[in-house]
């Protein structure tokens, strides 16, 4: 019989993922798209929120279509890949939760609109350092790497924001 996992375990499995970094950047690019087309807050808030959750549900989809079926020389029934596929899209969910809610300040007026896309796309840079570090931690990587992993992965974050800039 298998231990019951905690929920710290289960968001750093859930969280720590390609999906992660793939909904930070994903959101990253709709904010910089949005900056070229100088949309409101609210604007880019509705498109980010509106557009993760069909990739999210798009990629659960294809993950259980994916896992269905013999796999390691068992059979995986339909309701079990759907379950490894669901925690496994999470991180994409999640990672996007912290840049909407930045968009979502501005959507609401709470700051300005340059405002709330610059902090949302800082915040996809800090999301993507700690994806990085957790990462190259749990893999048992020296310190020394674990920071070069956490720049590494925050670089990509960096470059979505160069692309802002020029683009804007």
């Amino acid at each position: 019989m298998t231990e019951p996992r905690s929920a710290v375990h289960l968001l750093r499995a859930s969280f720590v993922t390609e999906e992660s970094v793939y909904g930070v950047l994903l959101v990253s690019g709709m904010i910089v798209v949005a900056g070229g087309h100088r949309d409101s807050s609210w604007t880019t808030f509705v498109t980010v929120v509106v557009t993760v959750l069909v990739f999210w549900a798009a990629h659960v989809y294809a993950g259980t279509v994916a896992h269905h079926g013999m796999d390691d020389h068992r059979m995986v029934g339909l309701r079990e890949a759907f379950r490894i596929s669901f925690r496994r899209s999470l991180g994409l969910l999640v990672s996007a939760l912290i840049p909407s809610v930045i968009l979502l300040l501005g959507a609401t007026r709470a700051v300005p609109d340059a405002v709330a896309l610059w902090a949302a796309l800082w915040a996809g840079v800090v999301v993507l350092a700690v994806l990085g570090f957790v990462a190259f931690r749990r893999r048992g990587a020296s310190p020394l790497m674990q920071v070069a992993g956490s720049l590494a992965t925050a670089a990509f974050g960096l470059a979505m924001m160069l692309l802002k800039a020029f683009v804007h």
